[in-house]
């Protein structure tokens, strides 16, 4: 068979896009189970006070308080 002279370039280069290929699948599921991952976890209802507290929603006072509900509720 005769090659008209393209066919040599084209084949070499048609590895680049099977790794860009694979590259990107790879890339996506790691994505999906990153995101799948932050998605399921769920913060404590103490957790969440803290944040409060720590912007400055709450005062101690109120802080104390509710943590002592929250804490009760767990037992």
């Amino acid at each position: 068979m005769m090659h008209d002279g393209y066919s040599g370039w084209m084949l070499g280069g048609m590895w680049i896009f099977t790794l860009l290929f694979w590259i990107l699948v790879i890339a996506s599921v790691v994505c999906l189970v990153n995101w799948l991952r932050r998605r399921n976890t769920r913060e404590s209802a103490l957790d969440l006070l803290k944040k409060r507290y720590a912007r400055g929603e709450i005062d101690q006072e109120a802080f104390e308080r509710m943590k002592k509900d929250v804490e009760a509720g767990s037992e």
